[in-house]
């Protein structure tokens, strides 16, 4: 109905409707990945001048552990 009717902001709006919905139930999102890449971007950043790269994953890995197996 909304794409037969031609306004541009009802047929854009009916194509993305799937995924307002789910936005709208889950309310999922990505902050707490983009905080990571910024923090791993800040130790990139410290260091500079690093010859060993295994260190540079050292220092990501001390940052960001995991859960123990």
């Amino acid at each position: 109905m909304a794409i037969d009717s031609g306004l541009k902001s009802l047929v854009a709006f009916a194509k993305h409707l799937e995924g307002i919905v789910a936005s709208a139930l889950y309310r999922l999102n990505t902050s707490a990945l983009e905080g990571m890449n910024n923090h791993i971007k800040v130790i990139k950043r410290m260091a500079y001048g690093y010859r060993d790269t295994a260190y540079f994953f050292l220092k990501i890995k001390v940052a960001y552990p995991g859960k123990m197996r």
